[in-house]
């Protein structure tokens, strides 16, 4: 987990509603599924559904085709989201012309998004914890193979950078009117 100092939270490309996000961890099991289906619901509820889109990927082909961690659909849905229709897929390179909007949740990822990152992209890629500004880390820790409460905190955190994300994109769409 990183203590760096967060960059000023904010969307840089212009939207053109609508918006797709794209959440990409390591095996699209734990992370990015998590922040996927907590963000589709707060979407949902804050009617913004026919101005956003979105998905979740993985840099790494382990789980393809799998549901999330068991362990990530019993936190969620101790919360009120059911995660249980998603699937883990790989990002591609076609993901950055569906998606303005890519989000890493740690270092490892961002930098494997990077390589991938076709030149001329113009949308936003970056780690999604930017978006926690109160929160003192920048990397989502990674809950596989660990304890449920790690699960719990993932969320715990997500929560946080869905309601940052939402804001930012809230100021977006509005501007793009």
């Amino acid at each position: 987990m990183s203590l760096d100092p967060k960059p000023p939270v904010g969307l840089k490309f212009d939207v053109t509603p609508p918006v797709g996000v794209l959440f990409v961890c390591l095996g699209n099991i734990c992370r990015s599924p998590t922040a996927e289906g907590v963000f589709r619901q707060r979407v949902v509820q804050d009617g913004l559904a026919e101005h956003v889109s979105t998905d979740s990927a993985g840099t790494g082909d382990w789980h393809i085709g799998k549901p999330p961690h068991r362990d990530t659909m019993a936190a969620a849905r101790r919360r009120g989201y059911d995660l249980s229709a998603l699937r883990a897929r790989l990002v591609t390179p076609a993901d950055f012309d569906c998606f303005p909007v890519i989000l890493a949740m740690d270092r490892a990822n961002l930098g494997n998004l990077q390589r991938l990152q076709p030149r001329g992209f113009a949308g936003h890629l970056g780690l999604f914890l930017d978006f926690a500004p109160d929160q003192p880390i920048r990397e989502m820790p990674d809950p596989y193979g660990g304890e449920a409460e790690g699960f719990d905190q993932v969320l715990d955190l997500v929560e946080e950078g869905v309601a940052g994300l939402l804001k930012s994109l809230r100021e977006k769409i509005s501007s793009a009117k």
